[in-house]
């Protein structure tokens, strides 16, 4: 069969869902730079070293935010050079990452560690895919996204009993020569060799729409017609800037439990082993739900689909609260993948469907800085807060009232309409 394009092979069905194998594989391979990765690292750092917590979360905090804000760089330069090349690259440099964090010496070289992880492995890894699967489905987004959700679940799940298990075998800084290995042996030639920019670039249209399909501007004919706005007219929106909040307000919560996870469950004497084994929970009780929730935020709205899970944040908080046993923790994991399954997909989808792919990776690169800088201000208010009070309850009780008003912000966050020249003269 001829090749289609550039295309390195012709699958018999739509190569759209060969990307969206590679980009799952992009969100697994972001595991290293993520939270609940790093997490398991941290008893061993404050063993080996004699750190504090409240130092090696301050450094956490800082190395994030300045990662943070790099991240909408990360985006422009996807616009500009594409996916393909980008990929590549930021996988190359968190390998290197992975392979400066097994020769830690002291705080300085943490910091500069934490910061490479983050920016390569939490930020772009996931900035990037997020915004090549828009380029290839639009009526399907939503079912696309939640396949490529399907990398961050089982790098969730299998990442934390996988690192404490390597830990214990052969030390935390072999654990990260391993995960170099890895990721330039077996992701890097994998994404070199498949990953394409759009479908347009080898004579496809997004959906696997025929050419008659796609150059219809008529949007009952076509899924794939929408709006292109640019960054800055996105900014000029307010609900841009409310759903920033949305965004940021999961980013931060989640990361400051996942990140301390290992002792709040310690005061109702649950072990390192145990914690992990329930952050493996979540990501399994979330994938299944992605699917479900896939489907959904192609019939309902994305707004109130972040809403509702706003909404259950608040639920799961409370929850964590009153687990006093290794089986109400093992109960609050699953109420803790439900929700996690309907806000990664809602908050995956919500900037695409609003803003169009035109500009995706400038777009998202905003929304993924705001992510960032939001994980990063979670784990040093929880430590904070320990150092004072010598327990969590208190945080978790205050750090309610972010969800609270992110729920409100999504609901009245309604799609915006984009001006034309007319209607501004007409403004005018």
């Amino acid at each position: 069969m001829k090749k289609r394009g550039n295309l390195p092979f012709e699958p018999p069905f739509f190569y759209g869902w060969i990307i969206v194998f590679i980009a799952a594989l992009s969100i697994f391979f972001s595991g290293p730079g993520q939270t609940y990765s790093i997490s398991i690292f941290i008893d061993a750092y404050l063993s080996h070293f004699g750190w504090s917590s409240t130092l090696v979360s301050t450094m956490y905090l800082f190395a994030t935010l300045l990662a943070g804000f790099l991240l909408f760089i990360i985006g422009r330069l996807v616009d500009k050079h594409g996916q393909r090349k980008m990929t590549v690259t930021v996988a190359v440099l968190l390998g290197v990452a992975c392979i400066f964090n097994s020769m830690l010496l002291g705080p300085t070289m943490l910091f500069i560690g934490f910061f490479m992880l983050r920016l390569f492995g939490q930020g772009s890894m996931t900035l990037i895919p997020g915004t090549l699967i828009p380029q290839w489905f639009v009526g399907k987004r939503g079912r696309a996204l939640s396949f490529m959700a399907f990398g961050s679940f089982l790098s969730a799940a299998a990442l934390p009993p996988f690192n404490a298990w390597l830990i214990d075998q052969v030390g935390w800084q072999a654990s990260w020569l391993v995960w170099a290995g890895l990721l330039l042996l077996v992701f890097v030639p994998l994404a070199f060799f498949l990953v394409r920019n759009k479908p347009e670039d080898v004579g496809l249209f997004p959906d696997n729409l025929t050419a008659e399909e796609a150059m219809t501007t008529n949007p009952k004919k076509s899924s794939i017609f929408e709006e292109a706005w640019t960054v800055k007219e996105a900014l000029r929106t307010p609900q841009f800037w409310m759903l920033l909040f949305c965004v940021a307000v999961p980013s931060m919560v989640n990361t400051g439990i996942v990140f301390h996870f290992v002792p709040i469950l310690a005061e109702s004497g649950i072990g390192r082993t145990q914690a992990a084994f329930i952050l493996s929970i979540m990501a399994m009780v979330s994938f299944p739900i992605t699917f479900l929730a896939g489907f959904i935020v192609e019939k309902i709205k994305a707004n109130y689909v972040i809403a509702f899970a706003a909404l259950g944040q608040i639920g799961i908080m409370l929850l964590l609260i009153q687990t006093d046993s290794y089986t109400t923790a093992i109960v609050f994991g699953v109420a803790r993948g439900l929700v996690g399954g309907f806000e990664a997909i809602s908050i995956g989808i919500i900037f695409p469907n609003y803003f169009g792919r035109a500009n995706i990776g400038s777009i998202k690169g905003v929304s993924s800085t705001v992510m960032v800088i939001g994980s990063a201000f979670g784990p040093l208010p929880f430590a904070l807060a320990y150092d004072r009070f010598s327990s969590y309850q208190e945080i978790l009780y205050m750090m309610m009232i972010f969800p609270l008003l992110a729920m409100i912000f999504a609901i009245i966050s309604k799609k915006p309409v984009k001006q034309t020249e007319k209607m501004k003269e007409q403004a005018s």
